[in-house]
């Protein structure tokens, strides 16, 4: 049976950063929403395309603009993590997703207490493995204990279950994950990335999340309803918005819209 911990919504979503934000940004335990920053003339022209439109007209404006990507092999993720969730308060270290947790960047590996490459969109939900495309997306990868990683397996993210022992402030229960407080919003915004990102094009399953659990191979994760509270509830941050920029500079020079604009959620679900 599944419990509640929301806290009350947020009075409104703050706005993202759109410029590079400085690698002193924090990346704490409990993380504060980030200033509003300018919009640059840059990323105002990237969304272009988007201004003005809502609901699924927005949905498809933001595919046109965010299919364009470079990619990354499944191996070059493992470099590619160290800086984009490197440690702001230490550069040989990454904060790992769930855990919350500093680890040192070589312990990368399959062994316990190592970190490995989480799918946050689990690669079996629409069975994309680690194929150059959803399967290497740096978007919704993100460096995890390797126990952690294995406990939420490929679990839809909900409410509820037993605390998860190596992630403070996660739990779990027989089909659903919940992510700590801080990060939240950052799981709901990477699978709604996935979800505009692959839209059946490119030889991939055209991903949607859906307001259930349980969903094992079919290419969706829920559950939406609770997605949308956790946007609202945690917004972007210092450590999310680099990372965004990071991602879109050195690698696969597209963003995740909503970073940018975590309003847009609403506009499209």
């Amino acid at each position: 049976m599944r419990f509640s911990r929301l806290t009350p919504w947020a009075a409104g979503v703050a706005a993202a950063a759109l410029a590079l934000i400085p690698a002193t940004a924090s990346a704490g335990q409990q993380r504060t929403a980030a200033a509003p920053h300018a919009v640059t003339s840059a990323t105002a022209d990237y969304y272009a395309a988007a201004q003005g439109k809502t609901g699924a007209a927005l949905k498809s404006a933001l595919h046109g603009i965010i299919k364009n990507q470079s990619t990354v092999t499944y191996d070059g993720v493992w470099n590619a993590l160290k800086v984009t969730d490197q440690d702001p308060a230490n550069p040989n270290n990454v904060i790992l997703v769930y855990s919350g947790r500093s680890q040192a960047k070589n312990t990368n590996g399959g062994d316990p207490n190592d970190w490995n490459r989480e799918h946050v969109w689990a690669k079996s939900h629409g069975d994309f493995g680690t194929a150059t495309g959803p399967g290497t997306d740096l978007h919704h990868l993100r460096p995890e204990d390797v126990t952690v990683n294995s406990v939420r397996g490929n679990k839809d993210f909900d409410m509820g279950g037993s605390p998860v022992a190596e992630a403070p402030g996660s739990y779990t229960d027989s089909d659903s994950f919940e992510p700590r407080d801080a990060v939240k919003g950052d799981v709901a915004r990477m699978l709604l990335y996935m979800a505009v990102r692959y839209d059946g094009g490119d030889g991939f399953p055209d991903l949607e999340p859906n307001d259930k659990v349980n969903n094992g191979t079919a290419p969706a994760m829920g559950r939406i309803s609770v997605l949308k509270q956790w946007n609202q509830m945690d917004p972007p941050d210092a450590f999310e918005q680099r990372r965004n920029q990071v991602i879109f500079d050195t690698y696969q020079h597209n963003r995740n819209p909503f970073i940018d604009h975590p309003e847009w959620v609403n506009s499209i679900w």
